[in-house]
């Protein structure tokens, strides 16, 4: 049985459409990347899988029940992390606290369960060194790092990343990447929208291309980001190893 399972979820806001007919299933420790055109519907995708968004028609079932049923707060404690393209942490809570806060509040845990599962989350990270060192000082990457490591004390067994790698150099793209292909090796499954493609294509084994709310490719990495629809959506150029072009 597959972890996570989207069958025909659609949602519009007006005439707006952001999801229409969007089904697909994770498996087990499963990496997906989602790629498409600003406007596609990704970040509302998450929001209907988290539970910030309500889809209009169709089912999401993780670990076979129905998450409909399950308001945002409940969708994490069952399983659900994500992060949010621009991180926006406690900035005058330090480090260690704002994972504090996201083991209590989303994995609902107290006492020294909460703090073993919140420092936790900061050495997977790389940021135990600075635990105790203002969020509002952190570099971009470490701002970066500290949003994947609230979402990791909530204790994912899926884990939603939203342009986790955007703004970030090289260098520093390949640290984060090499962050979550370990956490995807330590069996968290990961949907990861992201536009830095050979971040994605050094991680990912299944991509899946969203175009005005639908799926339009999905398939193998390197098939799906060779395919002439994904190159059209593209503005009609060419995908290369480092980003679509």
């Amino acid at each position: 049985m597959s972890l996570l399972q989207l069958e025909g979820v659609s949602k519009k806001f007006g005439q707006v459409v952001v999801g229409e007919q969007i089904t697909f299933q994770l498996e087990e420790a499963g990496a997906i990347g989602i790629v498409g055109p600003n406007g596609a519907g990704k970040t509302s995708l998450f929001g209907m899988i988290s539970g910030d968004i309500r889809p209009d028609t169709g089912s999401i079932n993780f670990e076979g029940n129905n998450l409909l049923k399950l308001n945002s707060a409940q969708r994490a404690r069952a399983g659900i992390g994500r992060t949010y393209q621009v991180p926006r942490p406690f900035e005058h809570m330090t480090v260690f606290e704002n994972t504090l806060v996201a083991a209590q509040q989303g994995a609902g845990l107290r006492s020294q369960k909460a703090y073993d599962l919140a420092y936790d989350s900061l050495v997977r990270t790389g940021l135990s060194e600075v635990a105790n060192q203002s969020a509002g000082s952190l570099t971009l990457l470490n701002r970066k790092r500290l949003e994947l490591s609230r979402a990791l004390a909530t204790s994912p067994r899926v884990l939603l990343l939203d342009e986790i790698a955007g703004g970030l150099t090289d260098p520093e793209v390949n640290e984060l990447t090499a962050i979550i292909r370990q956490l995807q090796s330590d069996g968290i499954a990961i949907v990861w929208i992201e536009h830095v493609v050979r971040a994605l294509l050094s991680t990912v084994n299944r991509i899946i291309c969203l175009a005005a709310g639908k799926i339009v490719a999905d398939g193998a990495p390197e098939e799906v980001l060779s395919s002439s629809a994904v190159r059209e959506l593209y503005l009609g150029g060419k995908v290369v190893g480092e980003s679509i072009q």
